[in-house]
């Protein structure tokens, strides 16, 4: 998703606009986690550029992004940008110290 939402919409009250759009924010996301991963990939990670009017998108993260649109509605901003990318990721395997594992006596198994 790359978009630029308008807040101030004539005849409609900022507060409704932000979340309409907080709304078709949610929807997109979740309509793209519900997307099948590929075979090698087990979750998506969401690439995520916010601007407040003519600004330079700047890199921001996915947990940011109601927060963004909140601080350009209080910024009584006309216009924003924001840009969602869904790529499919893989996590990378914990490693297991096994050296700390205490051992059990006899006594202690009773």
């Amino acid at each position: 998703m790359k978009k630029t939402f308008k807040i101030q919409v004539e005849n409609k009250h900022p507060d409704r606009v932000v979340e309409s759009i907080k709304h078709e924010v949610r929807k997109y996301i979740k309509r793209e986690k519900g997307k099948k991963l590929p075979e090698d990939k087990d979750f998506w990670f969401f690439n995520c550029k916010f601007a407040k009017e003519d600004e330079e998108p700047k890199t921001i993260d996915f947990t940011e992004i109601t927060k963004s649109i909140d601080e350009a509605a209080q910024a009584k901003c006309k216009t924003f940008y924001l840009e969602i990318l869904a790529r499919a990721e893989k996590r990378p395997e914990k490693e297991v110290e096994i050296e700390n594992i205490p051992e059990l006596s006899e006594d202690d198994i009773k």
